[in-house]
């Protein structure tokens, strides 16, 4: 796959551009706004400097990749025929839906939705051809995160999972596939340690610091699951606990103390303040 757009420019877009580039690919990203497009773009060559400091890419490497990624401000603006195109905005089925029947309309030979809880098969209700659309839930940081989550539909077809799992290994990562159920299988598992945290927070068993010491000391984590809470967003964290619990019951209930944080404005990286202090 050499020609690639991901829709949405934010945290998780940036980095699936990024490791596209990274392996060869054009890619095109679909960014409306100007200032994130502009953050996306110092993200990206940051990244890649870094990767240059330790060794990893050479300077002209880096300002290849660089000049692998477009931007793009619609997906009105997209050609024809990619060989895939990667929906990767706000978790909200009615954005989603909106985006993918954009996207369906330039006739990809695949196309993937990023998500880590919503429904595939609903999610395909706007998709015509409906066997190459399937799920392709990335883990952030994408640079650094070695596993895709495939999520086949219903209608998904075997050759479109087949070509994500070959698209995701030459990425140089590893896949695993699942079926559309609410959570998927790594979202639930992440999630419920997440939880459980937080309501030990609340609890008073132990600081945050201390809780996420455990995690990463005791059981290897590369990150406690609070931060990695803060990293990924707590409105996310909220709006992704109340659809587990809907789906698979009370286990999956959101702590006060997350719905307290969330109605405070205080969401994790995004806004400088979770559980943590962040640097904007």
């Amino acid at each position: 796959m050499k020609r690639i757009a991901v829709i949405g420019g934010g945290t998780m877009g940036v980095g699936i551009a990024y490791v596209c580039a990274q392996a060869g690919a054009d890619v095109i990203v679909v960014e409306p706004d100007d200032t994130r497009a502009a953050t996306m773009r110092n993200i990206i060559r940051e990244t890649a400097g870094g990767a240059v400091q330790r060794g990893k890419f050479t300077r002209e490497e880096a300002d290849a990749l660089d000049r692998r990624v477009e931007r793009v401000a619609s997906v009105a603006a997209l050609p024809e025929g990619l060989d895939l195109i990667v929906e990767s905005v706000f978790e909200d089925q009615a954005l989603k839906h909106a985006v993918l029947t954009e996207a369906a309309g330039k006739r990809p030979a695949l196309l993937a939705t990023n998500t880590s809880a919503l429904s595939i098969d609903r999610l395909a209700e706007v998709v015509p051809d409906k066997a190459i659309f399937l799920g392709m839930h990335f883990f952030n940081p994408v640079w650094s995160l070695k596993l895709v989550e495939i999520i086949r539909g219903a209608e998904t077809s075997d050759a479109a999972v087949e070509c994500a799992r070959d698209f995701a290994a030459w990425m140089g990562k590893e896949s695993l596939v699942v079926r559309d159920i609410p959570g998927f299988a790594t979202s639930r598992l992440d999630l419920i340690a997440s939880l459980e945290a937080m309501r030990m927070l609340e609890s008073g068993v132990t600081s945050a610091e201390e809780i996420d010491r455990a995690a990463t000391l005791a059981y290897r984590h590369p990150v406690g699951p609070l931060r990695l809470s803060d990293i990924v967003g707590l409105d996310v964290r909220l709006d992704v606990a109340r659809a587990l619990e809907a789906a698979h019951g009370a286990r999956f209930a959101p702590p006060a103390i997350l719905i307290e944080m969330v109605a405070a404005g205080k969401l994790g990286v995004k806004s400088g303040e979770g559980f943590f202090k962040w640097p904007q």
